[in-house]
């Protein structure tokens, strides 16, 4: 696949990734606001790594994380999208709906906007039974996308994050799930 396909929103545009988005991918990476949740803030090289794995996805998987622009605003916010989790656990294999935007733009609807339109291309397009989306209990921003979405939380299915070691102060994870029956049924789509 030469490119992934593009998703229009009202505010947003989902698309490939270019090379120019390599810069402020990197500069979100290396925010400690942005990775307060994650294992920390990235190195360019390793910020670069991410985003060679991003785009080997959409050849492997026909979707994945999409660059995120605000036409007349800003050409690269972070990314939205789907993705195949690497790791085994209760729920895998899957299908996970994730984001990550520069603080910048934060708290205007663009992280819920850009995932209402990925679920829509996950049930829609793609036809996926189920989509997963998982964080750690603590970051209550990302669980309010999640909530937001229309995705539901069984706490039953809190789990251990597999790629952190045991001690690791970030390995505990809720696990929030959405099935394209559920999706329909919320946006009364037949």
């Amino acid at each position: 696949m030469d490119h992934p396909v593009e998703i229009r929103t009202d505010r947003l545009l989902l698309r490939h990734w270019t090379p120019e988005d390599r810069e402020p991918f990197a500069q979100l990476n290396a925010d400690p606001a942005v990775n307060e949740f994650l294992t920390g803030p990235l190195t360019r090289e390793q910020s670069d790594a991410v985003a060679d794995r991003i785009v080997e996805n959409f050849s492997l998987h026909g979707f994945g994380w999409w660059a995120v622009e605000v036409p007349k605003v800003s050409s690269f916010i972070g990314f939205v999208g789907l993705s195949v989790p690497r790791y085994e656990a209760h729920f895998t294999p899957c299908v996970e709906i994730g984001w990550r935007l520069a603080r910048d733009h934060w708290g205007q609807g663009y992280a819920t906007e850009a995932a209402r339109a990925a679920l829509n291309y996950g049930f829609h397009e793609l036809n996926l039974p189920e989509i997963v989306s998982l964080t750690v209990p603590a970051n209550f921003r990302s669980r309010h996308v999640m909530e937001k979405i229309g995705m539901i939380h069984n706490p039953a299915e809190d789990f251990e994050h597999p790629s952190l070691p045991e001690e690791h102060p970030l390995r505990q994870h809720v696990l929030y799930r959405q099935t394209q029956n559920e999706y329909q049924e919320l946006n009364k789509i037949t």
